[in-house]
C-alpha cells in the first residue's frame, strides 16, 4: 500500500499549483483528476482543428515583478509559456446601448488614467481617486502581494460595495458604467459584490494583460511536468466519490471504481459542496455542512465558440464588452424576454497567423434554472449522450440571439462564421 505525503483532488490551476509547490519542497504528491484531460478551466478543446480555451481567455499581472509573473517563475514555468501581450493603449473596450463610442482600458495606471481622461476630461479627479482606491485595497491583501500578513489588515476594506463606491466618486453615469464594465469577469451583482473583488481582478489586468498563444492548457502541461519530474503522480480518469476518515483523521480517498489512495495530508481543489458530500467524517459539524450546502452559486454562462471563415476578421489584441442598456450591471439581472443583455467577446491567439483571427469566443450570463429541465441529462467526453432535440434547438436559438447582438456593433460578423459550438450551464456543471 503506497502512502503519499499529499493527495490532491482536482487538477485545475489551484490543484496543480499546490502540487507543484509541495513537490518542489520534497513532498510526494498524487493528483487525482476525474476527466480525461487535466487542467479544469485551463483545458482547451479542438473543434474543426481550431483550439479554444475553456476559461482562460486572457490573464493579468504577468510582466516582470508582478504577482502572477513571480508565481509562475517560482513554479518553474514562466519562461516556457507562449504569450502575446495585448494592446497597451486599450485591451478592454466597453460599449453601451446605442452609444457608438468604445471606451478603452489601457495598460499601466498612467496610461489607464490618460486614456479615460481623454473621454472624460472633467472627471480626472474621480478617475485618479478610483485608481488610488483600487491600489490601496489591493495592498491590504498579503497573499495577493506575496508577503506575510494576516486577516486583520483587510478588515477595513471588506465591507466596501463596488457599485456604491463608484457612484460616490462621480455623478457621470457613463463613467460609472465604464469603471464597472469588467463586472462581467467576476459575475458582479449591484449592491452585493464587494469592491475588493472588483479591485483584485481589475488591478491585475491594468498592470499588464496577455493572451496565451494556442491556449491556456500549456500552463497545466508545464505544471504537470514539474510535478512528475519531482516524483509526483498525476492520474486521470480517477473520479473520487468518498473521502474517508478513521479515528478523527482522513486516511484515504476512494474512486467510483473502488480504488483507494492513501495519504498523510489531503487537499480538495473542487467545489466545497461536492467536497462535503464526499467526506465521511464525524469531526465536521452538521451546522458547517448545512451552511456550505445552503450557499448560493453565482450565475453561470452561455458560451459560443466560433470558427471563423479564413481571412474574414482581423485578429485584435483586445477584448470587447457590450451592454444593451446603459448599465454595466444589467447582464446578471435579465429576464427571459430580454436575454441576452450583453456579452464579452474574446479573440483566440494562434501561432499560425497574427493578422487574421481563426476563432472568437462570445459569452454571456445564463442562470442554471434556464436549463434545469435537462438537469438529469449528462453528456461528457467520457460518457457521450444526446440531451435531445429540444435542447439542441435551445442552444441554436440562444446562439442566434447572441449573434444578432454582436452584429449590431460588428456588421458582417454573422456571415464570417464557418461553424460554432455552444456551451451552457449544464456543461459547466
Amino acid at each position: 500500500m503506497e502512502v503519499f505525503d499529499v493527495v490532491i483532488i482536482g487538477s485545475g490551476l489551484g490543484g496543480l499549483s499546490c502540487g507543484t509547490m509541495l513537490a518542489k519542497e520534497g513532498y510526494k504528491v498524487c493528483v487525482l483528476e476525474r476527466n480525461k484531460q487535466i487542467g479544469g478551466t485551463l483545458q482547451t478543446y479542438v473543434r474543426d482543428r481550431i483550439i479554444f480555451d475553456s476559461g482562460v481567455h486572457y490573464v493579468g499581472g504577468l510582466s516582470p515583478g508582478q504577482t502572477l509573473h513571480q508565481i509562475f517563475k517560482y513554479l518553474g514555468i514562466m519562461d516556457k509559456l507562449k504569450l502575446r501581450k495585448m494592446a497597451e493603449d486599450g485591451f478592454d473596450g466597453m460599449m453601451f446601448g446605442d452609444d457608438p463610442k468604445t471606451y478603452w482600458y489601457a495598460q499601466g495606471y498612467d496610461n489607464f488614467i490618460k486614456k479615460l481622461v481623454e473621454d472624460f476630461p472633467e472627471e480626472e479627479n474621480a478617475i485618479r481617486t478610483y485608481c488610488d482606491k483600487v491600489k490601496e485595497v489591493c495592498s491590504k491583501f498579503p497573499l495577493y502581494n506575496l508577503r506575510v500578513g494576516d486577516y486583520f489588515e483587510k478588515i477595513s476594506v471588506l465591507e466596501i460595495e463596488t457599485k456604491s463606491y463608484i457612484e460616490s466618486i462621480t455623478s457621470n453615469k457613463t463613467l460609472r458604467n465604464v469603471l464597472a464594465g469588467t463586472s462581467i469577469l467576476y459575475a458582479g451583482e449591484p449592491d452585493k459584490t464587494p469592491f475588493y473583488v472588483h479591485a483584485l481582478v481589475v488591478n491585475s489586468y491594468i498592470e499588464s494583460s496577455y493572451r496565451f498563444v494556442d491556449g491556456g492548457s500549456q500552463i497545466a502541461r508545464h505544471l504537470t511536468k514539474e510535478i512528475r519530474n519531482r516524483g509526483g503522480v498525476i492520474l486521470k480518469r480517477r473520479s473520487v466519490n468518498r473521502i474517508v476518515e478513521e479515528a478523527g483523521e482522513i486516511k484515504y480517498v476512494e474512486t467510483d471504481t473502488g480504488e483507494k489512495y492513501f495519504g498523510k495530508m489531503f487537499i480538495s481543489s473542487i467545489h466545497p459542496q461536492k467536497t462535503m458530500e464526499m467526506t465521511q467524517s464525524t469531526v465536521i459539524k452538521k451546522a458547517y455542512r448545512s451552511r456550505l450546502q445552503m450557499m448560493e452559486n453565482s450565475v453561470s454562462i452561455f458560451c459560443v465558440s466560433i470558427v471563423l471563415k479564413q481571412n474574414k476578421i482581423r485578429y485584435e489584441d483586445r477584448n470587447y464588452y457590450y451592454f444593451t442598456e446603459n448599465d454595466a450591471w444589467s447582464t446578471v439581472k435579465y429576464t427571459p424576454e430580454k436575454w441576452p443583455t450583453g456579452y464579452a467577446l474574446y479573440f483566440s491567439a494562434n501561432s499560425k497567423d497574427e493578422e487574421y483571427a481563426d476563432a472568437v469566443t462570445v459569452l454571456t450570463y445564463m442562470k442554471y434554472s434556464d436549463v434545469e429541465k435537462w438537469a438529469d441529462t449528462f453528456n461528457t467526453v467520457l460518457h457521450e449522450n444526446s440531451r435531445g432535440e429540444e435542447y439542441d434547438t435551445f442552444k441554436k436559438e440562444g446562439a442566434e440571439k447572441l449573434f444578432a447582438l454582436v452584429e449590431k456593433r460588428f456588421p458582417g460578423f454573422t456571415e464570417s462564421i464557418e461553424n460554432y459550438y455552444v456551451t451552457t450551464p449544464l456543461t459547466l456543471r
